[in-house]
């Protein structure tokens, strides 16, 4: 425990001593990132570290939460659903009938040719159907105004609201894919969800309609109660609270903001820790650990490992939909552009394997100490690799390695990760 604590210290210290040679902006940014990488952490934890499911769609679950604020939060678009709103929302029905009847099919006709041409058949006239009733009206909705709209809008509630959906979308989204893949072995399953996370981001990136795709979205309403800088700097009571301080306004009221934000995350995050903690320890995480060393005896012993995998599988994506949703509100913005595999995936699995696979409080660890060295060397890499670079002459040379500073982050990440797995393989937390 002691160890522990002095883990968690010494990234403390890294945060305030950003704060105090820096800024506290830069400082309280970085914490908010790694806050959200944290949540995100936890939901690869609960599958890999409770369950043994490698999962690497980390990116698709993030991306279905952040789909959810603007769905949710963004204003309405009147105009825009007027136009084809009405015939996409048909055409998504009949899709849905048409790939359930083609289940019910298959689970109530004999096997054989009449099954399969049946399923095929039902499969290919609802997609002509689909693609009859879609297609005009999704083009219907692009055209309105393209340049400042182009989509249906969203509802214009309070973007709180769009977290649990953001959950529910990644949950719904996990529950269709591990029907799919959780079969499948481990190195088979890892390709499957990296090849459908892409396929989430890519059809976000082109359909226009849902979010104006690679033209972003952006004016997103922020998360109650935290303000807009602007309207903190014209607040008589804030006004009067910075003058008697001495300090400037603008800068204290973009750090009084991302304190708000630090704060709601910090609760989230909370909350997910104290209801993994009290799975883990439940009868609930020793049969999933059971499950995850040894899936033979598990099944054996009457465990129906399958069902049980999709369980933890859904919750794991769902917290992981509540970052992205959490991440997107902060952000104000949606850009599909910025989904990457690099970020939303492997460096969220950096963080479990250096902090502790299968340990909450070490995937926490691993998600402050990674996150503050990601973004930190950007910042760092510059001044660092100047004073390196300081006694030789002046040339295309010095300006490429000062300009391409900012790309040591993943050299640095890769050294941490070796170092970590060389002396401590289990991570810095490891499981109980």
């Amino acid at each position: 425990m002691t160890r522990n604590l002095g883990l968690f210290a010494g990234v403390a210290l890294l945060f305030i001593l950003t704060g105090t040679l820096q800024s506290w902006n830069l400082s309280l940014s970085i914490l908010n990132m790694c806050l959200l990488s944290a949540v995100m952490a936890m939901g690869v934890n609960m599958q890999w570290g409770y369950a043994g499911l490698f999962n690497t769609g980390v990116m698709g679950f993030a991306a279905l939460g952040g789909l959810a604020v603007v769905l949710i939060s963004a204003p309405a678009v009147p105009a825009g659903w007027a136009a084809g709103g009405p015939g996409i929302l048909l055409a998504l029905v009949v899709g849905a009938l048409a790939i359930g009847l083609a289940v019910l099919v298959y689970k109530r006709m004999v096997p054989g040719r009449l099954r399969t041409a049946t399923m095929l058949a039902v499969l290919i006239g609802g997609f002509v159907l689909y693609r009859y009733l879609f297609d005009p009206a999704a083009m219907a909705v692009e055209s309105n105004d393209p340049a400042a709209a182009g989509n249906i809008g969203g509802l214009a509630l309070p973007s709180l609201l769009a977290w649990p959906v953001g959950a529910a979308l990644a949950a719904l989204a996990a529950w269709a894919i591990g029907k799919i893949a959780l079969g499948l072995r481990s190195d088979y399953l890892a390709i499957a969800t990296l090849g459908i996370a892409e396929i989430i981001v890519a059809v976000m990136r082109n359909e226009d309609w849902i979010a104006r795709g690679v033209k972003n979205l952006t004016g997103l309403p922020r998360p109650w109660p935290v303000p807009y800088e602007v309207d903190l700097q014209q607040t008589p009571a804030f006004l009067n609270w910075v003058s008697g301080l001495g300090v400037d306004p603008v800068t204290t009221s973009s750090i009084v903001v991302k304190l708000m934000y630090a704060v709601l995350f910090g609760l989230v995050l909370a909350l997910v820790i104290w209801a993994s903690e009290r799975a883990l320890n439940s009868p609930w995480g020793r049969m999933m650990r059971a499950i995850r060393d040894n899936e033979v005896a598990a099944e054996a012993m009457g465990k129906d490992v399958t069902r049980r995998h999709l369980h933890v599988f859904i919750l794991g994506s769902a917290v992981i939909g509540i970052a992205g949703a959490m991440m997107t509100s902060m952000e104000g913005q949606l850009t599909p552009g910025t989904y990457n595999p690099l970020r939303f995936t492997f460096l969220i699995w950096v963080m479990v394997i250096v902090g502790g696979s299968g340990n909450n409080w070490g995937s926490i660890l691993g998600a402050l100490l990674i996150g503050w060295l990601w973004l930190i060397v950007e910042t760092v890499g510059p001044g660092v690799m100047g004073m390196i670079t300081a006694g030789m002459a002046d040339g295309a040379l010095k300006t490429h390695l000062v300009d391409s500073a900012q790309h040591m982050r993943l050299l640095t990440l890769g050294v941490i990760l070796l170092l970590v797995l060389r002396f401590s393989p289990r991570g810095l937390i490891p499981e109980k």
